[in-house]
Protein backbone atom coordinates (compact mmCIF):
# COMPACT_ATOMS: atom_id res chain seq x y z
CA UNK A 1 0.00 0.00 0.00
CA UNK A 2 1.44 3.40 -1.36
CA UNK A 3 1.59 6.48 0.94
CA UNK A 4 -0.96 7.83 -1.16
CA UNK A 5 -3.51 5.55 -0.40
CA UNK A 6 -2.30 5.38 3.21
CA UNK A 7 -2.78 9.24 3.34
CA UNK A 8 -6.42 8.93 1.76
CA UNK A 9 -7.24 6.82 4.36
CA UNK A 10 -6.20 8.82 7.29
CA UNK A 11 -8.39 11.98 5.82
CA UNK A 12 -10.91 9.93 5.40
CA UNK A 13 -10.79 8.78 9.29
CA UNK A 14 -10.02 12.09 10.33
CA UNK A 15 -13.24 13.69 8.96
CA UNK A 16 -15.25 10.95 9.93
CA UNK A 17 -13.98 11.35 13.30
CA UNK A 18 -14.55 15.69 13.43
CA UNK A 19 -18.43 14.64 12.47
CA UNK A 20 -18.64 11.99 15.11
CA UNK A 21 -17.12 14.75 17.50
CA UNK A 22 -19.26 17.18 16.65
CA UNK A 23 -22.27 15.64 17.12
CA UNK A 24 -21.28 14.75 20.50
CA UNK A 25 -20.04 18.36 21.11
CA UNK A 26 -24.00 19.11 19.86
CA UNK A 27 -25.13 16.52 22.90
CA UNK A 28 -22.58 18.82 25.28
CA UNK A 29 -24.31 21.67 24.40
CA UNK A 30 -27.95 20.43 24.70
CA UNK A 31 -26.79 19.61 28.18
CA UNK A 32 -24.97 22.02 29.54
CA UNK A 33 -25.50 24.88 27.15
CA UNK A 34 -22.03 25.21 26.21
CA UNK A 35 -22.20 26.33 22.10
CA UNK A 36 -20.88 23.60 19.80
CA UNK A 37 -18.85 26.35 18.02
CA UNK A 38 -16.46 26.77 20.58
CA UNK A 39 -15.76 23.43 21.27
CA UNK A 40 -15.42 23.04 17.40
CA UNK A 41 -13.05 26.00 17.39
CA UNK A 42 -11.01 24.27 20.37
CA UNK A 43 -10.66 20.90 18.70
CA UNK A 44 -8.78 23.06 15.71
CA UNK A 45 -6.87 24.30 17.68
CA UNK A 46 -6.10 21.02 19.68
CA UNK A 47 -5.13 19.11 16.10
CA UNK A 48 -3.18 22.63 15.00
CA UNK A 49 -0.93 22.22 18.07
CA UNK A 50 -0.77 18.45 18.64
CA UNK A 51 -0.36 17.55 14.93
CA UNK A 52 2.13 20.52 13.78
CA UNK A 53 -0.25 21.80 10.67
CA UNK A 54 0.48 25.82 10.26
CA UNK A 55 0.01 26.19 6.77
CA UNK A 56 -3.47 26.63 6.78
CA UNK A 57 -4.29 30.74 7.07
CA UNK A 58 -7.35 32.89 7.15
CA UNK A 59 -7.23 33.01 2.87
CA UNK A 60 -7.78 29.68 2.45
CA UNK A 61 -9.78 28.46 -0.23
CA UNK A 62 -11.48 25.68 1.72
CA UNK A 63 -12.34 27.93 4.32
CA UNK A 64 -14.11 30.61 2.47
CA UNK A 65 -16.25 27.79 -0.37
CA UNK A 66 -17.29 26.76 3.09
CA UNK A 67 -18.11 30.08 4.53
CA UNK A 68 -20.09 30.77 2.41
CA UNK A 69 -21.93 27.00 1.50
CA UNK A 70 -22.55 27.19 5.09
CA UNK A 71 -24.28 30.78 5.15
CA UNK A 72 -26.30 29.75 2.57
CA UNK A 73 -27.46 26.41 4.69
CA UNK A 74 -27.89 28.45 7.23
CA UNK A 75 -29.97 31.21 6.14
CA UNK A 76 -32.05 28.68 4.65
CA UNK A 77 -32.38 26.63 7.63
CA UNK A 78 -33.53 29.66 9.67
CA UNK A 79 -36.23 30.45 6.54
CA UNK A 80 -38.01 26.90 6.29
CA UNK A 81 -38.88 27.69 10.21
CA UNK A 82 -39.70 31.43 9.86
CA UNK A 83 -43.81 31.18 9.71
CA UNK A 84 -45.22 34.39 8.98
CA UNK A 85 -48.76 35.16 10.29
CA UNK A 86 -50.85 37.83 10.83
CA UNK A 87 -50.12 37.26 14.59
CA UNK A 88 -46.60 37.61 14.14
CA UNK A 89 -45.90 40.75 12.12
CA UNK A 90 -45.05 42.94 15.35
CA UNK A 91 -42.54 40.52 16.53
CA UNK A 92 -40.97 40.06 13.22
CA UNK A 93 -41.19 44.23 13.26
CA UNK A 94 -39.10 44.80 16.47
CA UNK A 95 -36.81 41.58 15.60
CA UNK A 96 -35.70 43.84 12.41
CA UNK A 97 -35.64 47.02 13.79
CA UNK A 98 -33.43 45.58 16.56
CA UNK A 99 -31.36 44.23 14.10
CA UNK A 100 -30.95 46.73 11.83
CA UNK A 101 -30.11 49.60 14.34
CA UNK A 102 -28.11 47.75 16.46
CA UNK A 103 -25.88 46.83 13.70
CA UNK A 104 -25.83 50.50 12.41
CA UNK A 105 -25.04 51.59 15.81
CA UNK A 106 -22.68 49.28 16.90
CA UNK A 107 -20.56 49.66 13.36
CA UNK A 108 -20.54 52.82 13.50
CA UNK A 109 -19.38 53.35 17.38
CA UNK A 110 -16.69 50.58 16.73
CA UNK A 111 -15.32 52.06 13.59
CA UNK A 112 -15.05 55.40 15.55
CA UNK A 113 -12.81 53.15 18.06
CA UNK A 114 -10.22 51.46 15.50
CA UNK A 115 -9.87 54.82 13.68
CA UNK A 116 -8.43 56.57 16.81
CA UNK A 117 -6.64 53.47 18.05
CA UNK A 118 -5.38 52.70 14.37
CA UNK A 119 -4.98 56.27 13.21
CA UNK A 120 -7.01 55.37 9.81
CA UNK A 121 -9.25 56.45 7.96
CA UNK A 122 -13.35 55.72 8.91
CA UNK A 123 -13.88 53.89 5.56
CA UNK A 124 -11.17 51.13 6.58
CA UNK A 125 -12.38 51.29 9.98
CA UNK A 126 -15.89 50.27 8.77
CA UNK A 127 -14.87 47.65 6.62
CA UNK A 128 -13.48 46.25 10.07
CA UNK A 129 -16.55 47.24 12.46
CA UNK A 130 -18.86 45.73 10.54
CA UNK A 131 -18.35 41.87 10.88
CA UNK A 132 -17.96 42.55 14.21
CA UNK A 133 -21.07 44.04 15.01
CA UNK A 134 -22.86 41.06 13.09
CA UNK A 135 -24.60 38.43 15.49
CA UNK A 136 -23.96 34.59 13.84
CA UNK A 137 -27.32 33.01 13.25
CA UNK A 138 -24.74 29.73 13.36
CA UNK A 139 -24.65 29.62 16.58
CA UNK A 140 -27.84 31.15 17.98
CA UNK A 141 -30.07 29.25 16.08
CA UNK A 142 -29.18 25.20 17.27
CA UNK A 143 -28.37 27.28 20.96
CA UNK A 144 -31.41 28.86 21.78
CA UNK A 145 -33.84 25.16 21.52
CA UNK A 146 -34.87 25.49 25.57
CA UNK A 147 -36.09 28.99 25.13
CA UNK A 148 -39.65 30.69 25.42
CA UNK A 149 -41.78 29.75 21.51
CA UNK A 150 -42.11 34.24 21.61
CA UNK A 151 -38.21 34.49 22.84
CA UNK A 152 -36.72 32.13 20.39
CA UNK A 153 -38.92 33.14 17.32
CA UNK A 154 -37.55 36.70 18.35
CA UNK A 155 -34.00 35.21 18.37
CA UNK A 156 -34.21 33.62 15.19
CA UNK A 157 -35.42 36.08 12.91
CA UNK A 158 -33.28 39.29 14.67
CA UNK A 159 -30.19 36.47 14.03
CA UNK A 160 -31.19 36.38 10.65
CA UNK A 161 -31.68 39.60 9.68
CA UNK A 162 -28.27 40.88 11.36
CA UNK A 163 -26.66 38.24 8.94
CA UNK A 164 -28.86 39.91 5.91
CA UNK A 165 -28.38 43.16 6.78
CA UNK A 166 -24.91 42.47 7.79
CA UNK A 167 -23.33 40.91 4.15
CA UNK A 168 -25.52 43.82 2.50
CA UNK A 169 -23.96 46.88 4.24
CA UNK A 170 -20.38 45.18 4.11
CA UNK A 171 -20.36 44.56 0.53
CA UNK A 172 -22.44 48.10 -0.36
CA UNK A 173 -19.22 49.74 1.28
CA UNK A 174 -16.78 48.13 -0.14
CA UNK A 175 -18.88 49.01 -3.58
CA UNK A 176 -19.48 52.73 -2.80
CA UNK A 177 -15.82 53.47 -3.78
CA UNK A 178 -16.90 53.19 -7.33
CA UNK A 179 -19.72 55.70 -6.93
CA UNK A 180 -18.60 59.89 -6.40
CA UNK A 181 -21.51 60.87 -5.00
CA UNK A 182 -23.75 59.92 -2.36
CA UNK A 183 -26.80 60.07 -5.10
CA UNK A 184 -25.35 57.44 -6.89
CA UNK A 185 -24.67 55.17 -4.41
CA UNK A 186 -28.00 55.44 -2.75
CA UNK A 187 -29.64 54.68 -6.28
CA UNK A 188 -27.53 51.67 -6.73
CA UNK A 189 -28.62 50.37 -3.25
CA UNK A 190 -31.74 50.88 -3.90
CA UNK A 191 -31.83 49.74 -7.43
CA UNK A 192 -29.56 46.60 -5.77
CA UNK A 193 -32.20 45.66 -3.37
CA UNK A 194 -35.47 46.32 -5.79
CA UNK A 195 -33.98 43.73 -8.67
CA UNK A 196 -32.74 41.38 -5.99
CA UNK A 197 -36.50 41.27 -4.33
CA UNK A 198 -37.92 40.68 -7.70
CA UNK A 199 -35.59 38.27 -8.28
CA UNK A 200 -36.37 36.28 -5.57
CA UNK A 201 -39.75 36.08 -6.12
CA UNK A 202 -40.01 34.98 -9.24
CA UNK A 203 -37.36 32.06 -9.49
CA UNK A 204 -38.28 31.02 -6.52
CA UNK A 205 -42.46 30.41 -7.65
CA UNK A 206 -40.25 28.99 -10.33
CA UNK A 207 -38.05 26.98 -8.76
CA UNK A 208 -40.84 25.63 -6.81
CA UNK A 209 -43.33 24.61 -9.83
CA UNK A 210 -40.41 22.82 -11.14
CA UNK A 211 -39.32 20.59 -8.15
CA UNK A 212 -42.89 19.58 -7.63
CA UNK A 213 -42.73 18.13 -11.09
CA UNK A 214 -39.39 16.06 -10.87
CA UNK A 215 -40.72 12.48 -9.78
CA UNK A 216 -37.74 10.81 -9.27
CA UNK A 217 -35.98 9.96 -5.43
CA UNK A 218 -32.79 12.03 -6.21
CA UNK A 219 -33.48 15.50 -6.04
CA UNK A 220 -32.70 17.29 -2.87
CA UNK A 221 -29.62 17.45 -3.06
CA UNK A 222 -30.05 19.01 -7.19
CA UNK A 223 -32.37 21.74 -5.71
CA UNK A 224 -29.83 22.78 -2.46
CA UNK A 225 -26.82 22.85 -5.93
CA UNK A 226 -29.64 25.61 -7.81
CA UNK A 227 -29.53 27.41 -5.00
CA UNK A 228 -26.17 27.42 -4.55
CA UNK A 229 -25.56 28.16 -8.12
CA UNK A 230 -27.79 31.03 -8.24
CA UNK A 231 -26.49 32.80 -4.75
CA UNK A 232 -22.86 32.26 -6.26
CA UNK A 233 -24.00 33.76 -10.16
CA UNK A 234 -26.30 36.59 -8.02
CA UNK A 235 -22.76 37.85 -6.15
CA UNK A 236 -20.83 38.09 -9.16
CA UNK A 237 -23.66 40.07 -10.41
CA UNK A 238 -22.94 42.47 -7.21
CA UNK A 239 -26.83 41.43 -5.99
CA UNK A 240 -27.82 40.80 -2.51
CA UNK A 241 -27.87 37.43 -3.27
CA UNK A 242 -28.92 36.04 0.48
CA UNK A 243 -32.49 37.51 -0.15
CA UNK A 244 -32.59 34.38 -2.48
CA UNK A 245 -32.33 32.21 -0.34
CA UNK A 246 -34.23 34.08 2.48
CA UNK A 247 -37.30 34.02 0.10
CA UNK A 248 -37.08 30.63 -1.10
CA UNK A 249 -37.24 29.24 1.98
CA UNK A 250 -40.15 31.55 3.16
CA UNK A 251 -42.55 30.97 0.09
CA UNK A 252 -41.79 27.04 0.33
CA UNK A 253 -42.27 27.17 4.23
CA UNK A 254 -45.60 29.59 4.06
CA UNK A 255 -47.60 28.41 1.02
CA UNK A 256 -50.91 29.32 2.56
CA UNK A 257 -49.55 33.11 2.33
CA UNK A 258 -47.92 32.84 -1.21
CA UNK A 259 -50.09 30.35 -2.83
CA UNK A 260 -53.86 32.04 -3.70
CA UNK A 261 -56.78 30.46 -4.71
CA UNK A 262 -55.39 31.69 -8.78
CA UNK A 263 -51.75 29.65 -7.86
CA UNK A 264 -52.82 26.61 -6.35
CA UNK A 265 -54.19 25.38 -9.30
CA UNK A 266 -50.54 25.01 -10.36
CA UNK A 267 -48.89 24.04 -7.41
CA UNK A 268 -49.67 21.09 -5.43
CA UNK A 269 -49.25 22.46 -2.01
CA UNK A 270 -49.53 18.84 -0.71
CA UNK A 271 -46.98 17.52 -2.33
CA UNK A 272 -45.02 20.01 -1.15
CA UNK A 273 -45.93 19.66 2.30
CA UNK A 274 -44.40 16.29 2.02
CA UNK A 275 -41.09 17.10 0.50
CA UNK A 276 -41.02 19.98 2.58
CA UNK A 277 -39.87 17.98 5.93
CA UNK A 278 -37.27 15.67 3.84
CA UNK A 279 -36.11 18.80 2.48
CA UNK A 280 -35.60 20.59 6.38
CA UNK A 281 -33.86 17.45 7.15
CA UNK A 282 -31.56 17.36 4.68
CA UNK A 283 -30.73 21.42 4.96
CA UNK A 284 -30.01 20.69 8.50
CA UNK A 285 -27.76 17.58 8.06
CA UNK A 286 -25.52 19.57 5.50
CA UNK A 287 -25.90 22.72 7.66
CA UNK A 288 -24.36 20.59 10.26
CA UNK A 289 -21.56 19.01 8.22
CA UNK A 290 -20.12 22.03 6.90
CA UNK A 291 -20.39 24.35 10.07
CA UNK A 292 -18.29 21.40 11.40
CA UNK A 293 -15.51 21.76 8.96
CA UNK A 294 -15.82 25.80 8.86
CA UNK A 295 -14.74 26.16 12.38
CA UNK A 296 -12.20 23.37 12.55
CA UNK A 297 -10.53 24.50 10.10
CA UNK A 298 -11.18 28.16 11.62
CA UNK A 299 -9.42 26.27 14.84
CA UNK A 300 -6.81 25.79 12.69
CA UNK A 301 -5.59 28.93 11.96
CA UNK A 302 -5.74 30.23 15.07
CA UNK A 303 -2.70 31.20 16.94
CA UNK A 304 -2.96 31.29 20.68
CA UNK A 305 -0.35 34.17 20.76
CA UNK A 306 -2.37 36.15 19.81
CA UNK A 307 -4.84 36.24 22.95
CA UNK A 308 -2.47 37.06 25.44
CA UNK A 309 -1.81 40.09 24.62
CA UNK A 310 -2.71 43.29 26.37
CA UNK A 311 -3.63 45.43 23.80
CA UNK A 312 -6.41 43.03 22.11
CA UNK A 313 -7.81 42.38 25.19
CA UNK A 314 -8.27 45.90 26.21
CA UNK A 315 -9.54 46.78 22.73
CA UNK A 316 -11.73 43.26 22.79
CA UNK A 317 -13.27 44.28 26.08
CA UNK A 318 -14.30 47.89 25.02
CA UNK A 319 -15.63 46.34 21.46
CA UNK A 320 -18.11 44.21 23.73
CA UNK A 321 -19.03 46.87 25.70
CA UNK A 322 -20.25 48.79 23.18
CA UNK A 323 -22.55 46.01 21.44
CA UNK A 324 -24.09 45.39 24.72
CA UNK A 325 -24.67 48.63 25.54
CA UNK A 326 -25.75 49.23 22.28
CA UNK A 327 -27.58 45.72 22.17
CA UNK A 328 -29.37 47.11 25.64
CA UNK A 329 -30.44 50.46 24.48
CA UNK A 330 -32.57 49.38 21.18
CA UNK A 331 -33.61 46.11 23.44
CA UNK A 332 -35.04 48.79 25.62
CA UNK A 333 -36.82 50.58 22.80
CA UNK A 334 -38.65 48.00 21.02
CA UNK A 335 -39.14 45.37 24.01
CA UNK A 336 -39.44 47.60 26.92
CA UNK A 337 -38.70 44.63 30.00
CA UNK A 338 -38.06 40.63 30.32
CA UNK A 339 -35.17 41.22 27.78
CA UNK A 340 -32.19 40.07 30.19
CA UNK A 341 -31.87 36.51 28.05
CA UNK A 342 -32.32 37.82 24.44
CA UNK A 343 -29.64 40.45 25.36
CA UNK A 344 -26.89 38.35 26.27
CA UNK A 345 -27.68 36.11 23.56
CA UNK A 346 -24.92 37.58 20.51
CA UNK A 347 -22.56 36.15 19.94
CA UNK A 348 -20.03 36.77 17.02
CA UNK A 349 -19.50 33.73 14.39
CA UNK A 350 -19.33 32.63 11.02
CA UNK A 351 -19.98 35.60 9.21
CA UNK A 352 -17.54 37.86 11.24
CA UNK A 353 -15.39 35.31 9.71
CA UNK A 354 -15.91 35.16 6.61
CA UNK A 355 -16.25 39.00 6.21
CA UNK A 356 -13.43 39.58 7.84
CA UNK A 357 -11.76 37.56 5.37
CA UNK A 358 -13.13 38.72 2.28
CA UNK A 359 -11.53 42.35 3.46
CA UNK A 360 -10.11 43.20 0.14
CA UNK A 361 -6.12 43.88 0.49
CA UNK A 362 -6.37 47.46 -1.01
CA UNK A 363 -8.62 47.95 2.55
CA UNK A 364 -6.49 45.68 5.15
CA UNK A 365 -4.83 47.24 7.77
CA UNK A 366 -1.63 45.14 8.69
CA UNK A 367 -1.97 46.77 12.82
CA UNK A 368 -5.84 45.47 13.42
CA UNK A 369 -4.58 42.41 15.53
CA UNK A 370 -6.47 39.47 13.84
CA UNK A 371 -6.63 38.23 18.16
CA UNK A 372 -9.60 40.52 18.25
CA UNK A 373 -11.71 38.49 15.90
CA UNK A 374 -10.97 35.41 18.27
CA UNK A 375 -11.42 37.07 21.11
CA UNK A 376 -15.14 38.21 20.38
CA UNK A 377 -15.98 35.09 19.06
CA UNK A 378 -15.13 33.07 22.61
CA UNK A 379 -16.47 35.92 24.74
CA UNK A 380 -19.39 36.65 23.47
CA UNK A 381 -19.90 32.73 22.96
CA UNK A 382 -19.09 31.71 26.60
CA UNK A 383 -21.56 35.21 27.53
CA UNK A 384 -24.23 33.52 25.82
CA UNK A 385 -23.56 30.03 27.29
CA UNK A 386 -23.85 31.84 30.98
CA UNK A 387 -27.31 33.41 29.60
CA UNK A 388 -28.60 29.74 28.63
CA UNK A 389 -27.70 28.56 31.64
CA UNK A 390 -29.16 30.84 33.90
CA UNK A 391 -32.38 30.60 31.84
CA UNK A 392 -32.32 27.34 32.25
CA UNK A 393 -32.19 26.85 35.96
CA UNK A 394 -34.69 29.57 36.15
CA UNK A 395 -37.16 27.71 34.13
CA UNK A 396 -36.71 24.64 36.22
CA UNK A 397 -37.44 26.83 39.18
CA UNK A 398 -40.64 28.39 37.78
CA UNK A 399 -41.54 24.85 36.66
CA UNK A 400 -43.03 23.08 39.88
CA UNK A 401 -44.54 26.44 41.08
CA UNK A 402 -46.49 26.44 37.77
CA UNK A 403 -47.59 22.76 38.18
CA UNK A 404 -48.62 23.25 42.24
CA UNK A 405 -50.23 25.93 40.76
CA UNK A 406 -52.05 24.09 37.85
CA UNK A 407 -52.83 21.16 40.14
CA UNK A 408 -54.23 23.67 42.67
CA UNK A 409 -56.79 25.26 40.46
CA UNK A 410 -57.70 21.99 39.18
CA UNK A 411 -58.64 20.98 42.75
CA UNK A 412 -60.50 23.86 43.50
CA UNK A 413 -62.36 23.80 40.54
CA UNK A 414 -63.30 19.74 41.27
Amino acid sequence: MDITSINSYWYVIGASLIIIISYLFNLVSQKWNIPAVLLLIALGIVIRYTTGINHIDGNSPILNILGVVGLIMIVLEAALDLELKKEKTGLIIKSFFVASIALSLSSYLIALCIQFILETDLFIALVYAIPLSIMSSAIIIPSISQLSEKKKEFMIYESTFSDILGIMFFYFLLSSVEYKTAGELGWNIFGNIFVTLLISVVLSYILIYLFQKIKTKVKLFLLISVLVLLYAVGKMMHLSSLIIILFFGLIINNREIFFGKKLQKYFDTTELANVLKDFKTITEETAFVVRTFFFVIFGLTISLSTLFKFDVFVISILFLIILYAVRYITLRLFIGKDFETELFIAPRGLITVLLFFAIPKEFQNQEFESGILLFLIIASSIIMAIALIKYDKKSKLEQPEKDYKDSTDAEIEG
